[in-house]
């Protein structure tokens, strides 16, 4: 008798990430588990609800489940950096990992694997030094977020549950930032940020799907792992890239100023920032890239725009 797959439990499942990991365990005829906040409508659904102290109606839904990957948290880019969005960040990602993570190590039988959701705002404005999973923590609102996100976790830690913290870098796919920046580019208005000199660390939305199932699959990764395509570049030539992948020109350029009048500290520390990470614990365990280089990524990328 073939025994049924342990299901994999995911939070933040209709998100980019969300959609791509669900399509790729469904290859793998691996079981689903979403999270959802909603009244569920199917039995692969089970409501959550972070904000409160009973947090699930049913703790019992997770026992036996072979990981959870926490992808959920209110997004970065929505709004300005006011003080009430900004508690709203901190809720939405270090309130809802510390709650998942202690409702999981008082399970019976939990998961081997908690994958949590981070960035690369780790570690924080550093220029041009180049950054892996051995550097410091920088300064600034979304070093100190990032830092308290992860340390949220210390639950599941404690409770023996090998815990995973995904440095996520800009992620290239079908309804990311790209769907965001592409109409512009494709009037002919899109330009650098500010200096342009700042690094950009990006990976295509298939390696970032491959790269966390590969730690899945890898026990012998935990603690910080930074999910970024090993060639990271500075914004003027992501900007060229991204031109000449829609044959368009990009000659207008936004300055720093006026970007810090629009959207203020989210300027500095999510635009201007340059953050030079690489993925060198992922290089070192053998996992190979699809998209190592811009061009392929932004191509693949714009052609499931293309299709879609």
């Amino acid at each position: 008798m073939r025994l049924p797959k342990p299901k994999i439990v995911i939070s933040g499942a209709s998100g980019l990430l969300g959609a791509g990991l669900q399509k790729a365990l469904a290859a793998r005829d691996r079981p689903v588990l979403r999270l959802v906040r909603r009244q569920p409508s199917t039995p692969q659904e089970l409501q959550w609800n972070p904000s409160h102290a009973a947090l699930f109606d049913h703790l019992g839904a997770l026992e036996d489940a072979a990981a959870v990957i926490h992808l959920s948290g209110a997004n970065i880019a929505a709004h300005r950096w006011t003080a009430a969005y900004k508690r709203e960040l901190v809720a939405s990602r270090v309130e809802t990992t510390h709650a998942l993570a202690t409702a999981l190590g008082e399970l019976s039988r939990p998961p081997e694997s908690m994958l949590v959701a981070s960035a690369i705002g780790f570690y924080g404005d550093r220029g041009d030094e180049v950054l892996d999973e051995r550097s410091s923590r920088g300064a600034g609102f979304m070093a100190e977020l990032c830092d308290e996100w992860e340390s949220a976790t210390r639950p599941a830690i404690q409770a023996g549950i090998r815990v995973v913290h995904l440095r996520l870098g800009l992620v290239l796919g079908k309804g990311g930032a790209l769907d965001r920046i592409k109409p512009i580019f494709r009037l002919g208005l899109g330009g650098r940020l500010g200096t342009g000199r700042q690094w950009m660390s990006w990976i295509s939305l298939e390696d970032a799907v491959a790269a966390i199932l590969f730690a899945l699959e890898t026990p012998a990764l935990d603690g910080p792992l930074n999910l970024t395509a090993p060639h990271p570049l500075t914004n003027a030539d992501f900007t060229r890239a991204l031109a000449c992948q829609l044959h368009r020109p990009a000659f207008m350029p936004a300055p720093a100023f006026a970007l810090r009048l629009c959207l203020g500290q989210m300027a500095d520390e999510a635009l201007l920032a340059s953050t030079r990470a690489v993925p060198a614990r992922l290089t070192e365990a053998g996992f190979r890239f699809a998209y190592p280089q811009i061009d392929g990524a932004l191509a693949a990328a714009l052609q499931d725009h293309a299709l879609s």
